[in-house]
């Protein structure tokens, strides 16, 4: 038999491992996150009822397969890089999930027909900083995931005072609620322009067979 030997230690290898014990994990409610320390990654489902997003949520009535958004949390400064034990002091991964869930918490309070906080679910992995990104791409590039690919802005924060001078973010005019965003500059797409993209999207991409990593992205 010829061919390449098997390498546990080649970066795919290693990434298929991180992302395959994430995507083991329970889902759980985005608004019951419980507390827990700790950096890593993690995946975001939808299941509700708006149309736009009804092939996504269609994927995960019967499990969660299809992730709208991927991310990570890395602590940052000099709390980096922990010790080698691979411990990180610091809720990085909790507060990170948490302030996804005041984004669509605040959406739903300006318009609960759009978004609802108790229509998403979310998986999390408490990882060892040094593969938390190599796990986030492999992840993203497997699962094609709407927020990340098309409906930029679900992860920014807002910029301050003073600069407010950037387009407002296409998930926030899809999604309006966040008042920070309201206060960047007009973008030149109508929310239809935008919602026409996302079809489009969808139309384009099957969903998953799997909510694992065992299918070819």
């Amino acid at each position: 038999m010829s061919g390449t030997a098997y390498n546990p230690l080649d970066k795919l290898n290693l990434g298929k491992s991180v992302a395959e014990a994430l995507l083991d994990r329970e889902p759980c409610p985005l608004g019951e996150i419980p507390s827990f320390e700790g950096a890593g990654i993690y995946v975001i489902y939808y299941h509700g009822d708006l149309a736009l997003y009804g092939p996504i949520a269609n994927a995960n009535r019967d499990g969660m397969r299809w992730p709208i958004y991927i991310g990570k949390a890395i602590p940052s400064g000099s709390r980096r890089g922990a010790n080698l034990k691979g411990e990180t002091k610091g809720r990085w991964l909790q507060k990170r999930l948490e302030e996804h869930r005041e984004s669509i918490a605040l959406v739903e309070a300006n318009t609960p027909e759009n978004l609802r906080v108790a229509d998403f679910q979310a998986r999390f992995l408490i990882v060892d900083d040094i593969w938390i990104p190599l796990g986030e791409s492999l992840l993203i590039s497997t699962f094609k995931p709407l927020w990340n690919r098309v409906l930029d802005g679900f992860g920014n924060h807002d910029p301050g005072a003073g600069r407010y001078n950037g387009l407002r973010p296409l998930w926030d005019v899809l999604h309006p609620g966040r008042a920070w965003a309201q206060k960047c500059r007009e973008r030149p797409e109508s929310s239809q322009d935008i919602a026409q993209k996302v079809a489009s999207f969808l139309d384009a991409n099957d969903p998953p067979r799997s909510g694992h990593m065992h299918f070819t992205p």
